[in-house]
């Protein structure tokens, strides 16, 4: 071998360190760094809906956020998620809302007219409303009214409804007491309207199914308590919960794709894993963190917590015990009394729940019942996941006491100190400042928004926060930050989308010049730059108002680039600096489309198939062969105004016939157009807008212009009157001036009276003046 050896080589010494992705941890309140347990593999479980109702922009807060988190990880850090969603497909409010739902509506089957008794039936409801539900929020003394004669009701409650209507103070101090005070009120109103037109009708003799119907629609949200509360041991048909669960989890992913969330990898639904729930509590009470009592088993919070390597609530040890309206928080929103029940602690919750009257139940080694609120995540995502998962993650309002007991039950049941590495909340969601809350019925439906905004708007909406705040979702946001930014993305897309095809038109030659200076040089830096922010930006907790800040400032620096170049601008630089910025939004969600795409990309339809060819160049070969037959007709004319036709023909498929279909064509300089597609809705709403203003311009124009003519015909008529005869009769009133001078300015007035020099001024002055009109007059002639 030669003696000659290589060089020694030193490692590169790096200039700026690559960011490390830290996230906001629930269970330290910190930003910590991400380790996954295992390599790159990541396994994430995400707490689904409870389906009884139409999803709402609460879900769309937490599902597309969480998606967003989800394609960062994937699609940006490059990790192998597997994650999982349950669906709570049996609850205390999915229950009770199948079987009020059945109750109603087989009672106004039932019901074929209107009579004295159904009247009667309402308004017993009524009464019983207002002692069970509206009472809560008011004062002491008057709560103690409702309780007294029915007679009396009426007038109470009409006191209550003018100081609602005249007293705002009175008023918040009862939703102090009770949230719902006002919800509640409202209904009663309702109802109580209802009634009164009903008993109105009965007196007119109209007693209809329609009436009787129009009654019952009309007081539908306090009979169905008052059926409930008499009918609902009666009901015991457990298709009614599984059918509604459904068919509202159908309607959930129909949104939840209409918003572009990813499905997930597993979806488990809570009735299919009964089996493994009662394996699971079994399992706790034999490591003995739970008890059986009256039927049911409840978690041992007390032992739990005193056990080594446990801790009860870690998420918020503060809010053990909490308690809401008297009663410990833990089963449930919507969970019915558990009476003739001992627990040890009243932090204790119940795993399993013995059987009701009217609730649908599975055999157990405790007898009939169900599974507690908390236990089926524990039970599915460890049958999914295993003893540990790197993230769980879920709305904030989940942390306390759901998430809690779910790592408590879980820790129990594996007997290890930590289920979840990472824990998640997404931020509460408030509507032009005020909370979402369905039990309030202050929400807008997922099909509601989507009426009004895209997909992508909401998306961008929630895009332009953070994740783990609170969002104050307003029309101020989405009419400005949200269309803002959509709208400068929108215009740099079509800009270079358009320069990047007239490049490539023109071929691939070279002018001799290599187009990369110091503009070149800084804005590719830029870009650089760009990316590494971006980085940053995303591994301090998904911080993506931030990255999005980072793209529009490279989308502006790019602009200012391409404003200050004209024909000098390197279009190769450009184009990478849209390719990857389109990528980025690809990567949140924002689009469809292939990753070298410019813009947006296509969202991808539900149906997909294959394109039609004819269909998409038919529109576009129409209006070429049109301009053609139109261009040959003037040539054959020969027509004198040929050349200006010709012209005008150019404009109208430039103004009538391209823009309807996406293609909008700007004269430039040098006699070629440059090529540009973009949304026919935005062409035409600048060409009209463009035209609006070329009209007001000419309306302008046109005013003036009469208002000019009118002034001289004024002028003209003025001047008809010779300045001889101007203080003359019948020129002015008979016997105002008495003699005048040679020039017929007046010299006394009509008593003989010689006019002061001052007035004989001012006289001869408005002579000079008719003597100007009466000589454009004459000319006029």
């Amino acid at each position: 071998m030669s003696s000659i050896k290589q060089p020694a080589w030193a490692p590169p010494v790096p200039i700026q360190p690559e960011p490390v992705l830290k996230i906001y941890n629930s269970l330290t309140r910190t930003k910590t760094e991400f380790i996954p347990k295992s390599g790159r593999s990541v396994k994430w479980y995400n707490c689904g809906p409870t389906v009884y109702d139409a999803s709402h922009m609460g879900h769309a807060r937490n599902y597309v956020t969480q998606d967003v988190l989800r394609r960062i990880m994937e699609d940006y850090f490059g990790y192998d998620v597997q994650f999982v969603m349950n669906i709570t497909d049996i609850d205390d409010k999915i229950i009770k809302r199948a079987r009020q739902n059945h109750l109603l509506e087989k009672f106004r089957a039932d019901t074929k007219l209107l009579d004295a008794n159904l009247v009667s039936q309402v308004y017993t409801a009524w009464r019983a409303f207002l002692r069970n539900e509206m009472a809560t929020g008011l004062p002491s003394d008057e709560r103690a009214l409702f309780t007294e004669d029915d007679g009396e009701l009426d007038s109470q409650f009409n006191r209550i409804a003018e100081l609602i209507q005249n007293n705002k103070e009175w008023k918040q101090e009862c939703l102090k007491r009770d949230e719902k005070f006002d919800m509640n009120f409202t209904s009663a109103n309702r109802t109580l309207s209802a009634v009164r037109h009903a008993e109105s009708s009965l007196k007119a003799g109209s007693t209809s199914q329609e009436e009787a119907h129009k009654l019952i629609d009309d007081s539908q949200d306090i009979l169905v308590l008052f059926l409930d509360e008499q009918y609902k041991s009666t009901v015991t048909d457990p298709s009614l919960s599984r059918n509604l669960a459904s068919y509202w989890e159908k309607r959930f992913f129909d949104d939840m794709r209409r918003l572009h969330v990813r499905d997930p990898d597993t979806l488990t639904r809570v009735t299919e894993y009964m089996p493994e729930i009662i394996t699971f509590v079994e399992k706790i009470i034999g490591n003995g963190y739970a008890y059986e009592s009256g039927g049911s088993v409840y978690f041992d919070t007390k032992t739990f917590d005193e056990a080594p390597g446990h801790e009860y609530a870690k998420l918020e040890p503060w809010s053990k015990g909490k308690r809401e309206n008297g009663v410990v928080v833990g089963e449930g929103a919507g969970a019915p009394p558990q009476n003739n029940i001992t627990r040890h602690s009243s932090s204790d919750f119940a795993l399993w729940k013995a059987t009701k009257p009217g609730e649908p139940s599975w055999d157990s080694p405790w007898g009939k019942g169900r599974p507690g609120w908390h236990i089926e995540c524990s039970v599915m995502a460890s049958a999914v996941l295993g003893e540990n998962m790197d993230v769980h993650s879920g709305g904030i309002d989940l942390a306390f006491p759901h998430h809690d007991n779910e790592m408590a039950q879980s820790e129990a049941y594996h007997d290890c100190p930590t289920w979840v590495n990472y824990f998640v909340h997404t931020g509460h969601l408030h509507i032009e400042g005020l909370k979402m809350s369905k039990s309030l019925k202050n929400f807008i439906t997922i099909d509601e928004i989507l009426q009004k905004y895209t997909a992508r708007q909401i998306r961008l909406a929630f895009l332009t926060q953070l994740w783990n705040a609170k969002v104050d979702f307003s029309e101020s946001l989405m009419a400005g930050e949200v269309r803002n930014v959509e709208s400068t993305l929108n215009n740099f897309f079509t800009n270079v989308k358009a320069l990047v095809s007239q490049a490539r038109d023109s071929g691939v030659t070279s002018d001799g010049y290599h187009h990369y200076e110091a503009a070149e040089k800084e804005l590719v830096e830029k870009f650089h730059q760009s990316q590494h922010s971006f980085r940053a930006a995303l591994c301090d907790s998904f911080n993506t108002p931030e990255a999005l800040d980072v793209l529009r400032e490279l989308v502006s620096r790019t602009n200012t680039y391409l404003n200050s170049r004209g024909k000098a601008v390197n279009v190769g630089v450009v184009e990478n600096n849209a390719r990857w910025v389109s990528k980025m939004l690809r990567m949140f969600g924002l689009g469809e489309g292939g990753s070298s795409e410019i813009g947006w990309g296509q969202e991808s339809s539900a149906e997909g198939g294959a394109v039609d060819r004819e269909e998409i160049l038919m529109p576009y070969l129409r209006a070429l062969s049109t301009f053609r037959d139109g261009v040959r007709r003037l040539a054959i004319d020969k027509g004198d105004s040929a050349l200006k036709d010709i012209l005008a023909l150019c404009d109208k498929l430039r103004d009538e016939e391209l823009i309807p279909l996406g293609v909008a064509l700007d004269d430039q300089e040098d006699g070629k157009a440059l090529l540009k597609l973009a949304p026919p809705s935005e062409l035409l709403k600048a060409r009209d807008e463009k035209r609006a203003i070329a009209l007001a311009k000419q309306a302008k124009k046109e005013a003036a212009k009469e208002a000019e003519r009118l002034k001289r015909l004024e002028r003209l008529a003025k001047g008809r009157v010779d300045p001889m005869e101007m203080f003359r009769p019948p020129n002015v009133k008979e016997g105002l001036y008495g003699s005048y001078d040679e020039s017929g300015v007046p010299m006394t007035d009509g008593e003989g009276k010689e006019l002061s020099k001052s007035a004989r001024k001012k006289l001869g002055k408005e002579r000079e003046t008719q003597v100007k009109l009466h000589e454009e007059y004459l000319t006029s002639l």
